[in-house]
């Protein structure tokens, strides 16, 4: 079996939680950068791999994907190694569940706002727009509440071992972080910190780390 291949650069959370999933499983992979800070990801070497011009792409075997749900899915799948997704269908529903959340709810106004007006955009010498910040902080606190709600009593959000859940919120997370709000977010909620100190020690965490070079 060929050596799978993903595209996209290494700070994209949804780089990362496909390459989680990838390192979780004990995978060999190439990843194969995207210049997006240069328009690559609208160029049409890109564009032939995905059409929208979104991070990550991937291939495998003669087996093209985008997205990064399938992209992971296809990981737990395909390779042997530890199971990322429980066997149990209801539990396997609440992972399918926090990582839709992830997307459709937690992202845009974590990453979208507050990680870009704290980080990003004084990264690129802009001043933070606190008044979007403040704007999203509502869907911040009620993202979180529902990940607590949703992890429950265990350690993961698959229940006893880590899933693609875990993985998918993760770089999430980590980003989120690293702001002020979002360490007063952690500390008023505990098990969502204590969930992310335990992802946050994984081996696989520190192989993915993002590169801004």
């Amino acid at each position: 079996m060929s050596k799978p291949t993903l595209y996209g650069p290494s700070y994209s959370t949804y780089v990362r939680s496909a390459r989680l999933a990838l390192e979780e499983k004990g995978v060999a992979y190439e990843l194969v950068d995207v210049a997006m800070l240069k328009g690559a990801h609208k160029e049409p070497a890109f564009l032939a791999r995905n059409p929208f011009g979104k991070v990550p792409a991937f291939s495998h075997d003669g087996l093209n994907l985008y997205e990064t749900g399938p992209i992971m899915r296809y990981v737990e799948r395909a390779f042997p190694g530890p199971a990322l997704m429980p066997a149990d269908p209801k539990a396997a529903a609440r992972v399918d569940q926090v990582m839709s959340i992830v997307d459709s709810f937690a992202y845009p106004c974590m990453i979208g706002a507050l990680v870009w007006q704290r980080a990003v955009v004084p990264m690129q010498g802009g001043k933070p727009d606190d008044a979007v910040v403040a704007a999203a902080m509502p869907q911040v606190k009620l993202s979180a509440s529902e990940f607590v709600r949703l992890l429950g009593d265990g350690p993961w959000f698959g229940g006893a071992s880590i899933s693609l859940a875990d993985l998918h919120l993760a770089p999430v997370m980590a980003y989120v972080s690293g702001t002020p709000e979002g360490g007063e977010l952690l500390t008023a909620q505990p098990k969502l910190k204590a969930w992310w100190d335990r992802m946050a020690g994984r081996p696989s965490l520190a192989k993915t780390a993002p590169k801004f070079d």
